[in-house]
């Protein structure tokens, strides 16, 4: 857990997050990296038609499971937050609605911003496979998609999605 040294300490933490009145109206993304520090991503509307037409893409093709957009994963680095997922309906069992998710969803989906660096996006890719995700989707402004695994990139996905 990386700096935090539990799970219980990190979800203690980003549960006050949570209950912050300051945060509570801030428009974008919060994580918290291995230092409890907040990192924060503005909101972007191509960024969020992205987001949404990944989400309906996926629950609609694969149905067994279920979308989540914007969930928090406890990762080695503090609380991560993929801005689309899919999650096994056996994943949403033994997992629930606790907040953070002690393992990632089996897919995590990162829309990049133009203001994400290679650096940030293979740290969260890493984070990803390392709390479990089978794949991490990288997908970039114009649309191209990289995929992950925990052999490396891969040529296509288990998630053959149709856009």
């Amino acid at each position: 857990m990386g700096h935090f040294g539990s799970y219980e300490t990190l979800a203690l933490r980003w549960s006050e997050l949570c209950r912050d009145p300051l945060l509570r109206d801030v428009p974008g993304k919060i994580e918290l990296n291995g230092y409890g520090v907040i990192e924060m991503s503005p909101a972007n509307n191509r960024h969020a038609l992205k987001q949404g037409t990944l989400a309906a893409a996926l629950k609609q093709q694969f149905p067994e499971g279920d979308v989540l957009v914007e969930c928090s994963i406890a990762t080695t680095d503090g609380v991560r937050v993929p801005d689309v997922a899919w999650a096994s309906a056996a994943f949403l069992e033994r997992q629930g609605e606790q907040t953070p998710f002690t393992t990632a969803p089996e897919l995590c989906i990162e829309v990049r911003s133009p203001s994400n660096t290679d650096n940030e996006m293979a740290l969260k890719t890493r984070l990803y496979l390392e709390a479990g995700a089978a794949e991490v989707w990288i997908v970039a402004d114009d649309g191209a998609t990289k995929v992950f695994d925990a052999a490396g990139e891969r040529e296509d996905s288990r998630w053959p999605l149709k856009l």
